[in-house]
């Protein structure tokens, strides 16, 4: 289960605490497994978000994506899951990932889950 991968991420001290801005990170060649066909999907993944107290580590996120390469997953519960691991991790203002799937049978699809802080 996918579950367990978040003790792959890792972090690090916002510099800038006291500011809001927007850290981008686009991870262009995301591969997870569709359950029902066990062939590869492929997609890019866009996150954004405004940290607070912390950022995470970019080649931890590049290990945590990794793992998803022989995990099979709907594309909605993959891009979910990733989103809860990340805000666990940062604890940000907000965040949004952004997955945008190739096309399988001539279908495109992106999925986009967003996360705002309640006290925001």
């Amino acid at each position: 289960m996918a579950e367990g991968f978040r003790q792959e991420l890792e972090t690090f001290e916002n510099q800038f605490p006291d500011r809001d801005y927007t850290i981008e990170t686009i991870c262009p060649e995301f591969t997870s497994v569709c359950p029902k066909t066990g062939q590869p999907d492929f997609g890019e993944l866009t996150i954004t978000y405004v940290p607070d107290k912390l950022c995470f580590e970019l080649k931890s996120l590049k290990m945590y994506l990794q793992r998803f390469r022989n995990h099979g997953a709907f594309y909605e519960h993959v891009t979910n899951l990733i989103l809860d691991d990340l805000v666990a991790v940062t604890q940000p203002r907000s965040m949004t990932v952004h997955a945008a799937f190739t096309p399988r049978g001539g279908i495109r699809t992106n999925v986009i889950a967003q996360y705002t802080a309640e006290n925001q």
